[in-house]
């Protein structure tokens, strides 16, 4: 079972997330918090696997309970949602260690298999919200710099193969779409990103595609058509 530990300031919306959760048999809803503060203190007294998180609540938002929970319980997982599409405070949550978000209005299929995979620890990252969200709020140091420039702020140590597959990833393939773009498997490509990710320093496809935007490999704006 799942354990999975609800906050939102809304009560309706903590009722609404139970009632969409509590039917899955792999998935047991352990408590609810009105608050960040209070997310925070039941997880340490519930232990659970994962914190579907609002991301603006009083007390303490979202994003600082998301950094107080990486910080203190590191083994628990935190989803992310959010009722707008631009929503800053997303990324703010990747940043904080959040391995996801979605919007408040995804189907229940989709938010059971989001809790599902972020507890696997893979990152949920909704399609539709992600390249909005990042050529709306992750900026390039600098403006219109040039592709050599680019090409300098990738880690040392990173093949030409391993940043071609970094700047797909980012904009928005996934392991399929890119394995059938560069003509190679899907396992290889899970290789190639293990070592971007290592030599990144990130933990998952959301930080991967922050860090790329941020670097300058690519612009805000891009996507992936």
């Amino acid at each position: 079972m799942i354990r999975v530990l609800i906050a939102d300031d809304q009560p309706l919306v903590r009722r609404g997330l139970a009632l969409i959760l509590g039917p899955d048999p792999e998935i047991e809803v352990v408590g609810e918090a009105e608050d960040g503060a209070r997310a925070v203190t039941l997880a340490g007294e519930l232990r659970p696997d994962v914190v579907v998180m609002d991301i603006r609540m009083p007390v303490l938002d979202g994003v600082r309970a998301t950094t107080e929970l990486a910080r203190t319980l590191p083994d628990v997982r935190v989803l992310a949602l959010s009722t707008f599409d631009m929503d800053e405070y997303v990324v703010s949550a990747l940043r904080a260690g959040a391995y996801g978000f979605l919007p408040k209005d995804v189907s229940p299929e989709e938010l059971s298999a989001a809790v599902r995979t972020v507890h696997g620890g893979e990152a949920v990252v909704a399609p539709r919200l992600l390249t909005r969200l990042l050529s709306a709020y992750v900026r390039t140091p600098t403006p219109a710099r040039p592709a050599t420039a680019a090409v300098a702020s990738v880690p040392p140590g990173m093949t030409p193969r391993e940043r071609e597959i970094w700047r797909l990833l980012a904009t928005g393939l996934d392991n399929t779409e890119i394995a059938a773009e560069l003509d190679i498997s899907v396992s290889t490509v899970k290789n190639h990103i293990t070592g971007v990710f290592g030599k990144l320093g990130v933990r998952d496809r959301a930080q991967a595609v922050i860090a790329a935007y941020e670097s300058g490999l690519v612009e805000a704006g891009c996507g992936s058509g």
